[in-house]
């Protein structure tokens, strides 16, 4: 009987036990909750998304692909935007590198341009700055260039500077000239140059 009364003493304490402990877990889960800061502010105004959902605005778009040669390609933008489904993507403040297999690498910069994967292409337009490895930097209006390959086509007059002097030219092509050759930059379309001996000197 005394094992009966035992028992049933623990089984009526644990009544009133497991309810007060419960209340007191629950309790503590609610005093938590207000210490957490649920006025987060959102890096966007609404004009911001607004304008993200209306042109289909992208921050920071960033392609990196290879060459069958094994060649790397990176182009990246500060933003890209489309207006309409029929509209051609645009983005501002474009970047490309392009790094050759003999070690060098070309740079390319420009105001704005168009990023196109799916067509294997990317444009500068506006203050086009082609800078190579080896000291020929040259400024142009319009540069297309390839995704899947080192290539390159300048079709308006560029103005640049290297190693010999400055030079001016109606158009610029850089590429390979024969399959898995180097990559070499042609200029046409009567080319001036002025020589300094002294820049070839150093």
């Amino acid at each position: 009987m005394a094992e009966v009364d035992r028992h049933s003493r623990w089984v009526q304490f644990l009544k009133v036990l497991l309810p007060l402990a419960a209340i007191l877990i629950l309790s503590s889960v609610f005093l938590l909750s207000r210490s957490i800061d649920t006025n987060v502010s959102v890096p966007f105004s609404d004009q911001d998304i607004g304008e993200r959902l209306t042109d289909q605005v992208v921050t920071r778009p960033d392609y990196k692909g290879v060459t069958r040669k094994g060649e790397g390609i990176r182009v990246e933008a500060r933003r890209a935007s489309q207006s309409g489904e029929l509209e051609t993507p645009t983005a501002s403040e474009v970047q490309g590198r392009f790094e050759l297999s003999s070690g060098g690498e070309i740079t390319l910069e420009s105001n704005t341009g168009m990023i196109r994967p799916d067509k294997g292409t990317a444009t500068f337009v506006g203050d086009v700055v082609i800078t190579t490895a080896d000291g020929i930097q040259v400024t142009t209006d319009l540069l297309n260039t390839s995704l899947d390959e080192i290539r390159g086509d300048s079709p308006g007059q560029i103005d640049g500077t290297g190693p010999i002097g400055d030079f001016t030219a109606g158009r610029m092509i850089f590429g390979t000239v024969k399959k898995d050759g180097p990559v070499h930059i042609l200029f046409t379309g009567g080319v001036k140059l002025i020589y300094e001996p002294q820049k070839a000197e150093r």
